[in-house]
């Protein structure tokens, strides 16, 4: 008996119980009270989902008026839920709402196109950039500057553009038209666009600014030039190592990268098959020289091949086709000790024997002046020794007659007298004559 009572209070109790739940559930969320541990009074808050579904009498009777208790607060998002008729009741109870901004905008650039492929160098080109208002509120006073920094420039253009507005979520598309500077290197090069503008939230103005960075691939032309190719002159021998030249310039204004040089064709065996020249800086030149020995005689056709890295760091490949024609060696001389025997046809100069001709000829003729001056010397000095005599032998005979014709003398001298003669055909003395001078008083 005393269980059946338990069981039937039991079943009352929880028939009571469930109607209060129901209750408790059915309350609105977005209102609940609480006691308040220190005054013991009640105090109401409303979220902000509550908030947006009432009225404007409902937030002005549950934010601003005096029927509110003390601490009442009634959050504000965005500035959506007040009228700016002011934060308190005037009457200095404390009865505040509290406003909290909202985000603010940004704006992006969420496409932007300079073309298909990337810029040259010295050329002109349209840069389009589409730009969007992210935020929840529409921005005014939109000022928005473009700047391509030191390698890309305005063509022909402003770089500031200016819009009213700009609603929230909405876009548009700007165009600027854009040249690459000639001198602007290889690669992507920055350009910055500025956006500054204005927006009111929750009743007061604000500004804000960004900068958004974007690139433009721009890309310096290969003008890396490589002349023909230079033969050796007379063509080459079989065995003899010979080369074949090549020069080059770089006229770009980048530099060249990893520049190798290779040989290949049949006939000829190379001494370096493939070689690596370096680097070439902007302006530079120099030669390639691709040295060979020909292994059969005749015609020998060969292909020069030199690959680079242009100022895009694409390689690069260019080719030569040549045709070098190969002779035997010259025979061999036996009794020359091993020695060739040189063709007189690829002789040069005067030969020897005209040489010795000359010196014979020189010699002769510097011989017969000598002797022509000394038989000349010798005949004068003669000339002067005879005439030196016959005075003497003049002289001193005029006086002795006159000595002789004063005294009334004679006399008889003899003097040897010379006498010029030849005894060519004996070989006998020529004996000089002796003259006889006859005078008075001598017997």
């Amino acid at each position: 008996m005393k269980n059946r009572e338990k069981s039937l209070i039991g079943m009352f109790v929880a028939l009571l119980a469930v109607p209060a739940m129901l209750l408790t559930c059915a309350t609105p969320p977005a209102f609940a009270t609480a006691a308040d541990e220190e005054t013991g009074t009640s105090r109401t808050i409303r979220t902000a989902g509550a908030t947006a579904g009432k009225s404007s009498n409902d937030k002005a009777a549950a934010g601003k008026s005096g029927g509110v208790s003390d601490g009442a607060v009634t959050p504000v998002v965005d500035g959506s839920d007040t009228d700016g008729a002011g934060t308190s009741d005037g009457a200095g109870n404390g009865n505040d709402t509290a406003t909290v901004a909202g985000p603010v905008p940004n704006i992006i650039i969420t496409n932007f196109s300079y073309g298909d492929k990337s810029v040259p160098a010295g050329s002109n080109f349209t840069l389009s950039f589409t730009f969007q208002n992210m935020g929840k509120v529409a921005v005014d006073n939109l000022v928005v500057t473009v700047d391509g920094g030191d390698s890309l420039a305005i063509s022909g253009g402003t770089n500031t553009f200016y819009f009213d507005a700009l609603g929230a979520g909405w876009a548009m598309t700007q165009s600027v038209p854009m040249q690459a500077l000639p001198s602007a290197a290889s690669g992507a090069q920055g350009v910055s666009v500025g956006f500054k503008y204005e927006y009111v939230d929750g009743g007061a103005r604000s500004s804000n600014s960004s900068d958004i960075k974007i690139s433009v691939p721009v890309s310096q032309p290969d003008r890396f030039e490589l002349n023909d190719p230079v033969l050796p002159d007379g063509g080459a021998t079989v065995g003899s190592e010979t080369t074949i030249t090549m020069n080059y310039v770089n006229k770009g204004k980048g530099d060249i990268a990893n520049v190798e040089a290779s040989i290949e064709g049949e006939g000829l065996q190379a001494t370096n098959a493939k070689q690596y020249v370096g680097n070439v800086a902007s302006g530079a030149t120099g030669s390639i020289g691709f040295a060979f020995t020909p292994t059969q005689s005749g015609d020998i056709s060969a292909t020069l091949r030199v690959t680079y890295e242009d100022p895009d760091g694409n390689t690069q490949k260019k080719e030569f086709p040549v045709t070098v024609t190969a002779s035997d060696a010259a025979p061999m001389d036996p009794d020359d000790g091993g020695m060739v025997v040189p063709d007189d046809t690829t002789q040069q100069g005067v030969p020897g024997w005209v040489w010795a001709v000359v010196a014979v000829v020189v010699v002769a003729g510097v011989i017969t002046t000598v002797m022509l001056v000394r038989r000349r010397r010798r005949k004068a000095k003669q000339t002067d020794i005879d005439e030196e005599w016959d005075d003497w032998t003049g002289g001193a005979a005029g006086a002795h007659d006159a000595h002789d014709a004063a005294s009334g003398k004679s006399s008889t001298d003899t003097a040897d007298l010379p006498v010029v003669g030849t005894a060519a055909a004996t070989g006998d003395a020529v004996t000089a004559p002796t003259a006889t001078i006859v005078g008075e008083g001598r017997a």
